[in-house]
């Protein structure tokens, strides 16, 4: 629908002109000038930054829905973030968060006069300055999330015409009426019929949304509704050149970045320049002493008001601790090593249903319909999945206020919760560890944010991104090759050590500990890598606990390396790793007793680095007391095994160091023959000591081949039953 309304007074249309004009002027001003901020003097070339860089072309329209939704708030007191889909649209962000005086506030050498201005717009896109972006540095700038939508249809991306501009504008209705939006359409390029028709609608809207907030919270309806949506359709670039070089700019996909390039050596350019930001009247815009005008300073808000100061913005400042049960008692009784057969995420989701009904307001749970495989499910005895649409008999969970966010797209999951966290919230990412990589540029952005930010004073610190990785490489034997990649802690590891965590707990209780110690982090990437399926249990709460602050630590219990030294140190990370690593064991004390073996196990894969390369790192005296410096250490590793050797490649006896892991061998098959068809079994491991311990290789012969026939008898066992050997299913820890 077409708002037609006249809501304006000629007043609030010349104040709403004015400061969209204003923002227009300033964000042009970033692009271009390093000097003569207000055009006081003719334009001259030394005025001109030397390298242009910045987007113009979406920068109109988020200043004028920036300056019109200031009068919604200040007309009805509302409480309003600012969330620019188009990031680059920075220099427009950095212009309002300055005309509502946070910017200077923030940073007091940007002063609101001559001098302050200068200042903004050279450093804009300069060396030492900001970047062009909407990034942590801007006030008000938030990386993901939305509740008012508002496409800004200006027609074109940097090189080419968008889609929905160029579909009929009835689909483009029908197709946001399906998404169950109530459409309304402000279009136009000349700018007092588009402010008067802008501010109707948005006036219009707020009646909407207002009241539906409150048939829901006074009346209890809770049926679906159908939010406002706003299609803006203006030109791109608008206000700014309309042709150079004979060549159309305003309206087309050149206005994208820098409309008039080669300013400094080109005086035609220079010309179209000056004209262009003349044209927005800064004598009359700004006083004499450089600051905005009285009568357009009025439109923006006062206080947390101010979209560029809303605490929701910088959610650390709403943040507070969650209301943690103690998950010490949620443990896995263990009496020995290796007893029982517990699902670690099934305990884990006992846990999270407390947290849940505890914090009912601050924490949500996200996944792409996995939380029940994910082996979740308990937290449904104290909540539902959220889901506004129509409810049947027979379906599972289902309610408009469940705190469990389920849909299946892991790129809608990280986005919901990436904007949770960053408005003051916490929660935990639940997924299948093959295809967490769908986000993994999400991912990317997010830690980029969380490291600049960590410098930005007045940013506070919010809640760790926590990830749940389960449906694990190792027992994807089931879906078969395309389900079977651990590859996302490759790509987390490339981030800034300051920022990120990787935890692979080997039980149950390690994963409570684990949890527990990630919900409380600030400021972090977390990324808890843990089975689903029924595995042993190694420790009790209390040496599970000692471990996981450890991170990494040698298991007496399963070494005989006492007294003296070892002749061989296996080392574990990962719960089938774990698995594999302690039957190898067994079997070296069976067949190779007078072997000293150390069995190390890793939980905190950064504890492997060097301190100066991590702050969980180890020194290189700690790391030698638990691996040695000479002796052959066989690591048994979740993922790829080269990660281990780049985390580890300046220790001490790096080349004694041989590492089993994922190699891309996969298929549907049973769990032994996965971890056989990546030399990561427990015969395999058995091999790699006897071919690395001096002298074995001769006087153990007759092990080495009995461990290659084994092998064979075990891939053929699986051929003609379909399953593995009852000696390698039902094996448990006997020492």
């Amino acid at each position: 629908m077409t708002t037609t309304r006249q809501g304006l007074t000629e007043a609030e249309l010349r104040t709403l002109d004015g400061y969209w004009r204003a923002a227009n002027y300033l964000s042009a001003g970033q692009i271009y000038l390093m000097a003569n901020p207000l055009l006081r003097q003719p334009l001259r070339p030394e005025d001109i930054k030397p390298r242009l860089l910045g987007h113009w072309g979406t920068t109109p329209g988020l200043n004028l829905l920036y300056a019109h939704l200031n009068r919604v708030i200040r007309n009805w007191d509302l409480d309003m973030i600012f969330v620019a889909g188009p990031g680059h649209g920075g220099p427009g962000l950095v212009a309002n968060a300055y005309l509502e005086g946070t910017y200077t506030q923030r940073y007091p050498n940007i002063t609101r006069n001559t001098a302050g201005l200068a200042a903004l717009m050279r450093q804009f896109s300069f060396p030492g300055g900001i970047g062009s972006h909407a990034t942590p540095e801007v006030p008000g700038s938030i990386h993901e999330g939305g509740v008012l939508p508002i496409l800004h249809l200006n027609g074109y991306k940097i090189a080419n015409p968008t889609v929905l501009a160029r579909i009929p504008g009835g689909e483009l209705t029908t197709l946001l009426e399906g998404y169950g939006y109530r459409v309304h359409v402000v279009a136009g390029d000349e700018p007092e019929p588009v402010h008067r028709q802008l501010a109707a609608t948005l006036d219009e809207a707020v009646g909407e949304i207002q009241a539906i907030q409150q048939r829901a919270r006074q009346d209890g309806d809770l049926t679906r509704p159908r939010w406002p949506a706003i299609v803006l359709a203006t030109p791109k670039g608008w206000t700014g050149p309309k042709a150079v070089d004979g060549l159309p700019v305003e309206g087309t996909f050149r206005a994208h970045q820098v409309p008039v390039a080669d300013v400094r050596t080109n005086p035609a350019h220079l010309a179209i320049l000056e004209e262009w930001l003349r044209s927005y009247r800064p004598d009359v815009l700004f006083d004499a002493d450089g600051a905005l005008a009285g009568d357009l300073a009025a439109l923006a808000p006062h206080g947390h008001r101010r979209m560029s100061d809303n605490p929701h913005a910088n959610g650390g400042l709403l943040l507070r601790d969650l209301d943690l049960p103690d998950f010490r008692g949620y443990a896995v009784q263990v009496s020995k090593p290796g007893t029982g057969a517990t699902q670690a995420t099934a305990v884990l989701g006992g846990w999270l249903r407390d947290v849940i009904a505890r914090n009912p307001s601050t924490f949500r749970l996200f996944g792409p319909d996995e939380t029940a495989s994910n082996r979740l499910s308990a937290v449904f005895e104290t909540t539902n999945r959220a889901f506004d649409g129509q409810i049947l008999d027979g379906d599972d969970h289902l309610a408009p206020d469940g705190r469990v966010m389920e849909v299946l797209s892991e790129h809608l999951c990280e986005g919901w919760l990436e904007g949770y966290l960053l408005t003051g919230r916490h929660g935990l990412f639940n997924c299948y560890e093959a295809f967490i990589h769908i986000v993994d540029s999400m991912f990317n952005q997010h830690a980029k944010w969380l490291k600049v930010s960590r410098d930005v004073a007045w940013r506070r610190p919010i809640a760790s991104l926590n990830y749940l990785l389960s449906s694990l490489v190792w027992r994807q034997d089931h879906n078969g090759f395309s389900h079977q990649d651990p590859g996302f802690i490759d790509h987390v590891m490339n981030k800034k050590a300051e920022i990120i965590r990787v935890y692979l707990p080997p039980d149950a209780n390690c994963l409570l500990s684990t949890a527990d110690h990630c919900l409380r982090s600030r400021h972090y990437v977390n990324v808890i890598v843990a089975g689903k399926q029924p595995q042993p249990d190694w420790l009790a709460m209390d040496e599970a606990v000692i471990h996981c602050t450890r991170g990494a630590g040698i298991w007496e219990w399963a070494s005989n390396d006492q007294p003296g030294e070892p002749d061989a140190v296996l080392a574990c990370c990962g719960d089938i790793p774990t698995l594999e690593t302690l039957a190898a064991a067994d079997l070296l004390r069976r067949h190779l007793p007078e072997l000293k073996v150390r069995v190390v196990n890793v939980v905190d894969l950064m504890r492997l680095q060097p301190e100066s390369e991590h702050p969980h790192g180890m020194s290189h005296a700690e790391y030698d007391s638990l691996f040695t410096t000479d002796r052959p250490v066989i690591f048994a590793y979740h993922g790829y095994p080269w990660l281990i050797h780049r985390l580890t490649y300046s220790r001490h006896g790096h080349d004694n160091l041989h590492v089993r892991g994922y190699i891309e061998e996969g298929t549907t098959t049973t769990p032994f023959d996965m971890v056989m068809l990546n030399d990561l079994d427990r015969f395999h491991l058995v091999i790699d000591v006897i071919d690395r311990v001096p002298g074995l290789a001769s006087s153990a012969g007759h092990v080495r081949q009995l461990m290659t026939d084994e092998r064979i008898r075990c891939r053929a066992y699986t051929r003609s039953h379909g399953e593995d050997a009852p000696e390698i299913r039902d094996w448990a820890w006997q020492h």
